[in-house]
């Protein structure tokens, strides 16, 4: 289940936060797609999930700015004291298709390098 805010590039006025995520853990659905980058989302609250996979948002949407992959791997820090490694999925705020393809290209490129950032200092 994606919950989505709106476009970061349509919707400007988006709530900073979500006001039920429990009843999302009391659901019958195995995965929760979380908006976090661009809202800058108090990441305690994917403790109200403590029984789904959470795929969460690590692309900010809004900003045309493509981020260091670095960036991306402290957005993913940030999540790991309120959920265990094998129960997030990285993935960008939401679609990438307002964005130019070199930009939104690029963003993705640095998901992936950040994710493997974290997945090096997991692994130790």
């Amino acid at each position: 289940m994606h919950i989505c805010f709106g476009y970061a590039a349509v919707v400007k006025d988006k709530p900073s936060g979500y006001s039920f995520l429990a009843e999302f853990d009391r659901s019958a659905v195995d995965q929760v797609s979380i908006e976090a980058a661009q809202p800058k989302l108090d990441l305690s609250v994917l403790q109200q999930l403590p029984s789904k996979t959470i795929i969460l948002g690590v692309i900010d949407l809004s900003d045309p700015t493509v981020e260091a992959p670095e960036t991306v791997a402290e957005r993913i820090r940030k999540a790991l004291p309120f959920a265990p490694p094998e129960r997030i999925v990285v993935a960008p705020d939401c679609g990438l298709k307002y964005l130019p393809r070199e930009v939104a290209f690029g963003k993705m490129r640095a998901m992936v390098e950040g994710a493997e950032i974290v997945r090096r200092e997991i692994a130790g």
